[in-house]
């Protein structure tokens, strides 16, 4: 009954806010009292059919705090079984719903890394993208976090309001590595179709940041935390060496993964499929034994290894020719039309050794136009 793939990766999604963000695209209700607690009963369903062993876990959302105490603890025992000393174990977390107690059960779980939405360090721009938050919450949730014992902590930025100006990102940038973090993922707002903020852009009540702005805005964060010791691994992430995100590279690698609960998607040999984006029909497919896949598809291997190709160049590391040559079947070079085009425009260069090309990487241009190059690679 409700067989999931086994996967090397597990995600589980919350989609429960205490408050929508005018800005965000994932799938998540701001109401959900009355649904939270048959939610988790039909999460610990699919979980018992689980049989692989996982290296990464990633509970996400929505905002998985704002859960209680008695549910998260009923969630986080059912996945005991996959924890480990070798398995990375994140939940996120909203300054406003994290406490000490939920910390103390967290790391009591098995829990080891921990990342906290605080998107800015300032109390304006929360005011403008809709947080329910200040700055001081937002700061006390990270030092709790490392009071209680977390020590991998990830906190969320964003940049690209109208009013944003270089110097006073840089200021929250600044203050944001000198707190006790392991690492920063630091997004460019986006208005994606479906939002409140993509509703007033597209009627001209907001407007975006001038595209010069963010690039400078992007290149001086990028500079000012890669000299605080923050490594730029991927397009929108920097860590502290050794606390890169394991499960989000699994993502760029392009690796196996199983995802539960309403709307999450699975991908597993060459198959990828995703849960039913309706917490109500998700909850009564499980209790009446029906799967609650809304789609599947079959990749064909040339598809497959296009997306492989365009999640792995987000990465500082780049692609390997001999890496995605084992991993996907095909030869990188065979696109050397769309490589030689890109190369040109200064958004990537070539990895060598011995003099001999080995692979692709994107250049300091490239990480600013990533989407450009991921497209071309597709």
């Amino acid at each position: 009954m409700n067989e999931v793939h086994d996967a090397r990766a597990l995600y589980i999604h919350i989609p429960f806010c205490r408050s929508k963000c005018p800005y965000c695209s994932f799938y998540s209700i701001a109401d959900g009292e009355g649904l939270t607690a048959s939610y988790v009963e039909a999460l610990l369903k699919q979980i018992e059919n689980l049989s692989d062993r996982f290296s990464t876990i990633y509970i996400g959302g929505g905002t998985p705090t704002v859960l209680s105490l008695g549910q998260l603890k009923k969630l986080l025992g059912s996945l005991k079984k996959y924890v480990g000393r070798s398995v990375e174990f994140t939940v996120e977390a909203n300054p406003e719903s994290l406490t000490a107690d939920k910390i103390k059960l967290f790391l009591d779980s098995g829990v080891n890394r921990i990342s906290i939405g605080v998107q800015s360090l300032s109390d304006g721009r929360l005011a403008q993208l809709g947080r329910i938050h200040d700055s001081k919450t937002a700061v006390n949730a990270v030092m709790l976090s490392r009071k209680n014992g977390f020590r991998n902590i990830n906190i969320d930025l964003i940049a690209g309001l109208l009013e944003d100006h270089p110097d006073s990102m840089k200021a929250e940038v600044e203050e944001a590595a000198g707190l006790p973090v392991t690492h920063i993922s630091f997004y460019i707002l986006s208005y994606e179709k479906g939002t409140p903020f993509y509703r007033k852009l597209k009627r001209g009540e907001i407007k975006p940041a001038a595209d010069e702005i963010v690039s400078y805005i992007y290149t001086e964060v990028a500079d000012f935390l890669g000299s605080r010791g923050f490594g730029h691994y991927e397009v929108s992430n920097f860590a502290k060496k050794g606390f890169e995100s394991r499960h989000n590279l699994n993502y760029w690698a392009n690796g196996p993964y199983t995802g539960l609960g309403s709307s999450a998607c699975s991908y597993a040999g060459g198959v990828r499929s995703g849960n039913i984006a309706d917490i109500g029909r998700y909850i009564a497919d499980i209790n009446t034994g029906k799967s609650p896949v809304s789609f599947r598809e079959k990749l064909s291997p040339k598809r497959s290894a296009g997306e492989t190709a365009a999640f792995k160049v987000r990465t500082a590391e780049g692609i390997d020719y001999g890496w995605f040559k084992k991993k996907t079947g095909f030869n990188l070079p065979d696109k050397a039309e769309a490589i030689g085009k890109l190369v040109t425009e200064g958004l990537i260069k070539f990895k060598k050794k011995g003099g001999a090309r080995t692979g692709i990487c994107l250049t300091k241009k490239g990480f600013l136009f990533c989407d450009i190059v991921s497209r071309e690679l597709l």
